[in-house]
């Protein structure tokens, strides 16, 4: 067969790889000599972002987004995890209405055991930040 296909230039195929995805090493330097790469940091101080806390109004996600900002740098500087490694923004981006017991759900179900692994081997440092989290979701 004598088929011919083509891709349009004004198609942009953008994929997204997370540091903490990279022990697929031999798959990660095939496609660094291949493609370009952009590093993005999490985006709690975008404009964008910023836009959405207000939209949503919520007391207790302002404070958590605040504890996040302060876990990243903890990650950030961590010589075994580094920035790679910071928790999103998009854990806390939600289409409905922001409920604690939604905040709780991402905490504990979603950023803990994230924690609990990157600190496997120094538990106190993930329970220390698993209760910072949950302390501004404690019930009064």
């Amino acid at each position: 067969r004598n088929e011919r296909s083509s891709v349009p230039k004004n198609l942009f195929i953008i994929g997204m790889m997370n540091t903490a995805d990279r022990s697929l090493a031999l798959i990660d330097y095939a496609l660094r000599r291949r493609f370009s790469f952009y590093s993005m940091r999490p985006g709690f101080d975008t404009e964008g972002f910023k836009n959405y806390l207000k939209a949503k109004n919520n007391s207790n996600l302002y404070e958590l987004v605040n504890v996040i900002k302060g876990l990243n740098k903890r990650i950030s500087s961590d010589d075994s995890l580094g920035p790679g490694f910071e928790i999103g923004h998009s854990y806390l981006c939600h289409n409905d209405e922001i409920t604690d017991m939604w905040l709780k759900i991402v905490v504990n179900y979603d950023i803990v055991p994230l924690l609990k692994e990157y600190w496997f081997d120094n538990i106190q440092e993930a329970e220390r930040w698993e209760n910072k989290l949950n302390n501004v979701l404690k019930d009064d």
